[in-house]
């Protein structure tokens, strides 16, 4: 069963993949637009685990303003090239990184980024709220666990929903830039201003 012709042209709009991956996507998932852009993602996400180990010695230094002044965002974020530094596809994405920073409040890039103090500060916070709430000793790991993990996905870039598309996380948004532009790309550190904020 060979793909027509507009599915592929959909397929390749939706993702930025490449005519034959659209086409061998389609032809694997029954021509179903929504399991092919599934199909590519994980085929993405593993073109972009092969790229994870390359130097990121070029990119950008990115200042976004929002809100006439009253928040702003400075980025950085570092690829392979000069070239694809350049390149619309980065900067967009850069700035919609600067958007998601502006919008959602990260603390930190990635969850390896956080001090293990303000770890252990906030285990101790679940296990007092886990406490108050009169459940027992032995239900207070998971409790805590499941709580720290939502501290992760509000804290951290990378975890967080994208407020441009909530299906996908930043980690997967990377992970598809990665491929589309076939260069690594590492989110290396970022810093919010609101005003007013100390």
């Amino acid at each position: 069963m060979v793909s027509s012709t507009q599915l592929i042209k959909e397929l390749r709009e939706k993702t930025g993949a490449g005519f034959l991956d659209c086409q061998k996507a389609l032809l694997e998932t029954g021509n179903n637009i929504e399991k092919a852009i599934d199909y590519l993602r994980q085929k993405g996400l593993a073109a972009a685990a092969n790229k994870a180990g390359r130097q990121t010695n070029q990119g950008l230094v990115h200042a976004y303003i929002h809100m006439g002044g009253k928040i702003g965002v400075l980025i950085e974020v570092n690829c392979e090239t000069d070239f694809v530094a350049r390149n619309e596809e980065f900067k967009t994405f850069v700035n919609d990184l600067a958007l998601q920073i502006a919008a959602a409040k990260p603390l930190y890039v990635k969850r390896e980024d956080i001090p293990a103090e303000v770890i252990d500060k906030e285990r101790s916070i679940y296990e007092g709220q886990a406490k108050e709430m009169g459940k027992p000793p032995a239900a207070w790991p998971k409790i805590v666990e499941g709580k720290l993990e939502k501290f992760y996905q509000e804290s951290c870039l990378l975890e967080q929903a994208f407020i441009k598309d909530p299906a996908i996380t930043i980690k997967e948004l990377l992970a598809q830039t990665i491929a589309k532009i076939g260069e690594n790309i590492n989110i290396r550190r970022f810093v919010r201003y609101q005003l007013g904020e100390t």
